[in-house]
């Protein structure tokens, strides 16, 4: 064992004490760390100054408490988190996440994530992520605004264009960001639009912002093929989730000529081997919020399956876009020997490390989280340039600058893992091109 390794395991021994019952925040530091240690080898002044140790510590965790009324009249407390990680590259920008899964070591995983996954982006946004262990789903509309109002009412306070910019995640789509701004404007008593990404588009919303995060997967997993000669038009796609991020990805998927053979849900998934009918998927699942059995009902040619798993279907390319540890050794193995060349997450850390592995053992291509779904926030990046200005891009317009920006992400990530000589090893490349850019601009502000 080399010094850089004794040093990165006794950091990393002193991370697991100190942050006791967080596996998936555990899991997110050990794969980033152990990228870094090339990086350490190569230029060791990036072990000064305690910066690895201050890059794994948040800057600031809050935790406060949610009282609201169900329409029962009967009184519900949840549990409310914002954890604003690193605002070296400007102010936090992370989502917000309402589901029953929720709690302080999940945020911190997903707001370490957000570090790296903002620094590829090339925009100015730091790191953070926030939620609660509330779960929308079977609430009525009276109740979920009755909870995101008590909600902002202590969130409001910590908030703010140039402080930290939340937006939506799993749990929180336009109804949720809507009942949130709309108490941070009676409490704050002005009309800040940057404060809130994925607004309505009628006060200050983004187009392509709900597309941005599956759209963008898709854009950096054709690129991915590309650099192996390959083409995603004719191309068999599984997707994995049937929310926002997934039903983005399989329209993209299929505008540029990809069929979509499968998807799911939480109850089980479906096999589409003539393509998926996205209109009537959004339909399902947007506007009447039901299962993917009420799209099999409708659909020609879909068929639903309660055993087994979405990874069990033949295809070329598999899109994990539902949540974190979906997919896991077993299923990676069934999707190299169904011949699946390419994996691209569309969700934040879908991969178990020992499915990551199986991925690199069999040379399978394979796009992180923090680079292949970095589209979502950097269209709510985009939504805070367009608010700032007092301006309203096209839908066309901001697509192309979602489009150029994975576009890059990818050339850095790809170009970054060849200088450490790693090629074709994009967990590598995007770890350690978003951590010198954060690293850099940490150096250059001073131990704060």
């Amino acid at each position: 064992m080399t010094s850089i390794d004794q040093e990165v395991a006794g950091y990393y021994d002193r991370l697991l004490k100190r942050n006791a019952g967080e596996p998936e925040f555990h899991q997110s530091v050990a794969e980033v760390l152990d990228s870094l240690k090339i990086v350490l080898q190569k230029d060791p002044h990036y072990a000064d100054y305690g910066l690895i140790e201050r890059l794994c510590e948040p800057e600031r965790q809050i935790i406060f408490r949610v009282p609201w009324m169900d329409d029962n009249n009967q009184i519900r407390v949840n549990r409310g988190f914002r954890v604003q990680f690193n605002s070296a590259l400007g102010p936090y920008k992370g989502g917000l996440r309402f589901h029953p899964s929720v709690n302080l070591g999940v945020i911190k995983f997903l707001g370490f994530e957000q570090i790296f996954k903002n620094s590829l982006t090339g925009l100015p946004i730091g790191g953070g992520k926030g939620g609660s262990d509330f779960d929308p789903k079977g609430k009525s509309d009276a109740e979920v605004m009755r909870f995101c109002q008590s909600f902002m009412t202590e969130l409001w306070r910590h908030i703010g264009e140039y402080r930290d910019v939340p937006a939506g995640d799993i749990g929180v789509g336009g109804r949720e960001i809507g009942y949130l701004f709309g108490q941070y404007r009676r409490l704050a008593n002005q009309h800040e639009s940057g404060v809130l990404t994925g607004k309505g588009l009628e006060w200050g919303g983004s187009l392509a912002r709900k597309e941005a995060t599956g759209y963008g997967a898709v854009y950096f997993t054709s690129e991915m093929m590309k650099a192996n000669g390959e083409s995603i038009d004719g191309a068999n796609v599984i997707v994995s989730g049937s929310g926002n991020v997934a039903i983005y990805a399989i329209e993209k998927a299929q505008e540029l000529g990809a069929t979509v053979v499968g998807f799911s849900d939480s109850s089980g998934w479906v096999s589409t081997p003539n393509g998926v009918d996205v209109e009537l998927l959004r339909d399902v699942k947007e506007n009447r919020r039901e299962r993917v059995s009420t799209y099999v009902e409708e659909a020609q040619g879909a068929t639903l399956h309660t055993d087994g798993s979405v990874w069990d279907l033949q295809a070329d390319v598999a899109l994990p876009c539902a949540t974190q540890n979906e997919l896991n050794a077993e299923h990676a193995r069934a999707l190299v020997k169904n011949g699946v060349k390419y994996v691209a997450e569309g969700a934040n850390m879908p991969s178990t490390a020992d499915a990551i592995e199986v991925f690199r053992e069999s040379k399978t291509a394979f796009g992180p989280g923090k680079a292949a779904n970095a589209g979502g926030v950097a269209t709510s990046a985009l939504e805070m340039q367009q608010n700032a200005s007092r301006d309203s891009w096209s839908f066309e317009y901001t697509d192309e600058r979602l489009h150029k920006i994975m576009t890059n992400i990818f050339k850095v990530t790809s170009e970054t893992a060849a200088e450490y000589d790693r090629e074709n090893d994009y967990i590598i490349g995007a770890n350690i091109a978003g951590f010198k850019k954060v690293a850099d601009a940490m150096l250059a502000q001073g131990v704060v």
